[in-house]
């Protein structure tokens, strides 16, 4: 994140306002993947499943979500799913509105269908495609989103590819094979690497064991000085991933960004993930690249994590200072800003 973006990040932590934004902007998806977090059982809470929850089309999702952008006012703002492509046309008009508003929007999809040729110009947007392992196994894991559909519906753009690495993936040389194949690709411009994150008490085949997780992150950091297009994946980051946040109290990402779901209301706890994430076994790549950076020392002293954490505890002051004065304003005492 630029520098000006990450000044105003801070100014919008000290006026009670979370830099990140992270909106699941349709119910709807094509697909079944095994193993999505967006529809387990307990995503939502309350005995509430993403598929029932409602969701706004046309000119409602259009007007809904820009409220919300600009009452929240993120910095950066995550569009999810389900599918977002479902929503293709309402992005049409949302991508540019929210460039010109200065937001850094990412587009996460599974590029079900052709990704609008006109996004390619927008500025300050990214489009995130999840891609689950080497063609064999995506193809079984995200039909119909098969790889080459996603070749040919990212032809134009540079889109940042996601792998999620679960047990299946585990073994050696697995992971420099992926980045070979889409290192090549002249449409992709980064790869990302996360781990799967189970709820806790979750057996699953996608759980990664404590072997798998040592042997992932040994490829992906060598990997690392001879990949330009593994940039992001630096070895302290992705070393993170055998020693993430204990908890989301103890999680930068978590305690920076908000999570709504389809109706624009509903409020996704802990973190993106919902339900109850195991934390101690985290693989989520925004978790462990704050916590890297809140291990930086500032002159070689003071933790960054210390600035922050002090940084929150007066945002929340200022908001509750906000919230009481609008309260003593609405009951005809104050006017806020003069009391």
């Amino acid at each position: 994140m630029e520098r000006q973006a990450v000044l105003r990040a801070w100014k919008g932590i000290l006026a009670g306002h979370s830099p990140n934004l992270s909106i699941e902007i349709t119910r709807e998806c094509p697909l079944r993947c095994p193993g999505c977090y967006a529809y387990g059982d307990t995503h939502l809470g309350g005995g509430v499943l993403l598929r029932e929850l409602a969701d706004f089309k046309g000119q409602d999702l259009i007007d809904g979500l820009l409220r919300v952008v600009r009452e929240r006012k993120p910095v950066h703002l995550s569009i999810v799913g389900g599918e977002p492509l479902v929503r293709y046309r309402e992005l049409d008009v949302l991508l540019p509105q929210l460039s010109s508003m200065g937001v850094h929007t990412q587009v996460v999809t599974s590029a079900v269908r052709p990704i609008p040729a006109a996004w390619a110009m927008i500025p300050k947007l990214q489009v995130v495609v999840s891609i689950d392992g080497l063609q064999p196994e995506h193809d079984v894991r995200r039909a119909p989103a098969t790889y080459d559909r996603i070749l040919k519906h990212i032809a134009g753009h540079q889109v940042t590819v996601h792998c999620t690495l679960t047990r299946q993936q585990a073994r050696h040389g697995y992971v420099t094979e992926f980045t070979r194949v889409w290192s090549a690709n002249p449409d992709v411009r980064r790869i990302w690497f996360s781990l799967y994150t189970p709820q806790k008490g979750e057996e699953s085949p996608e759980r990664l064991r404590p072997i798998d997780r040592e042997l992932l992150v040994r490829e992906i950091s060598a990997l690392h000085a001879t990949t330009p297009k593994l940039n992001d994946m630096i070895p302290p980051v992705v070393h993170g991933y055998l020693n993430p946040p204990a908890n989301p109290d103890a999680c930068i990402f978590a305690k920076t960004t908000d999570c709504l779901s389809s109706d624009l209301k509903k409020v996704i706890t802990p973190c993106q993930y919902g339900g109850n994430p195991d934390c101690t076994q985290c693989g989520c790549m925004a978790s462990v690249g704050l916590a890297a950076l809140g291990d930086y020392r500032l002159a070689g002293i003071v933790p960054l994590s210390t600035v922050f954490t002090g940084s929150l505890a007066v945002g929340r002051l200022a908001r509750r200072l906000k919230g009481a004065s609008t309260f003593r304003n609405s009951s005809g005492a104050v006017t806020p800003g003069l009391d």
